[in-house]
């Protein structure tokens, strides 16, 4: 499996493209430098492929500006999208604090829900939302008498838990997300870089032979 099944982004696929169609030029022009060395006693044929050679050396250059190009806009893009991850990751570490503080004062109440559950009478000791303030958000409770209204404010307190709770994993799940992705997209950008260098110093032997024939 190659790098190029792993990059999706049409930026970095456009800069693996052009660094194909770069070294397939390269090696044409390796090809004609060496029919000019096989050439020497023939002038009209040597002439002939010299202009050739300097025909592909243009466009060879042109391919090399072009990937210089390509891989300045990736590297400013990769810059961008760490700054966005970076961002991103802020936000993520700043709403897991906050559902930590949530979560250590639910640990908190439980344990004072606990603590309560030791002594008689202990659902008077819940830290539940005011009746009035209950009744308003469920004017359906109204008619219950006093045990049932109970029962009702403290289902209310475990759903209001539970939603706490699912909100808490949903963000975690998407922190981890972001982490995966983050590490997918330097990944692939280390090994585009590692594959640029490698292009580039394959090209100056090509380079040093073109000027000994030029």
């Amino acid at each position: 499996m190659t790098i190029d099944t792993h990059i999706t982004d049409p930026s970095l696929a456009a800069v693996l493209e052009t660094s194909r169609a770069a070294r397939e030029q390269a090696q044409e022009l390796v090809d004609l430098v060496a029919r000019v060395i096989d050439d020497a006693t023939n002038g009209a044929a040597r002439s002939e492929t010299l202009i050739e050679v300097s025909k592909q050396q243009k466009l060879l250059n042109t391919n090399l500006a072009h990937l210089r190009g390509l891989h300045r806009a990736a590297h400013f893009r990769a810059r961008e999208t760490k700054s966005q991850t970076a961002e991103a990751r802020h936000e993520v570490d700043v709403l897991h604090l906050q559902l930590q503080n949530l979560y250590y004062e639910q640990r908190h109440l439980e344990g004072e829900i606990s603590a309560c559950e030791s002594f008689d009478h202990t659902y008077q000791l819940l830290p539940l939302i005011p009746v009035e303030e209950f009744l308003e958000q469920h004017p359906e409770h109204a008619q219950d008498d006093e045990n049932s209204l109970m029962v009702a404010r403290i289902n209310h307190e475990r759903k209001e838990r539970e939603a706490l709770e699912q909100q808490r994993l949903e963000l975690q799940k998407r922190k981890q997300k972001l982490i995966a992705e983050n590490k997918k997209r330097r990944d692939d950008l280390a090994n585009l870089d590692k594959d640029l260098e490698k292009f580039i110093d394959a090209a100056k032997p090509i380079q040093k032979i073109f000027e000994k024939v030029v």
